[in-house]
């Protein structure tokens, strides 16, 4: 099938250096991206492995009574407040 495409520049440098590296015809070097670019579309996503977490124990609350925001503020600006 004869077509006419208009490539990106960055894409048809590409081509070119593959077409030199493998000393193949311009057209066999398109079809080949074209053929491997289909495959991976077509081929199913891989899913993701789940990230994990493994939680890890931080400590108590430092705070005596979080029942008193004065308190709570006051320890927090280093007071001492008791």
């Amino acid at each position: 099938m004869r077509t006419t495409l208009t490539l990106d520049d960055d894409v048809a440098i590409r081509l070119e250096k593959l077409q030199v590296e493998r000393s193949d015809s311009f057209k066999a070097v398109v079809n080949a991206a074209l053929r491997a670019g289909l495959d991976a579309l077509s081929a199913p996503a891989e899913e993701a492995t789940p990230y994990r977490i493994t939680p890890h124990p931080a400590g108590g609350c430092t705070l005596p009574d979080l029942d008193s925001l004065h308190e709570a503020l006051a320890i927090g600006e280093g007071e001492g407040f008791r």
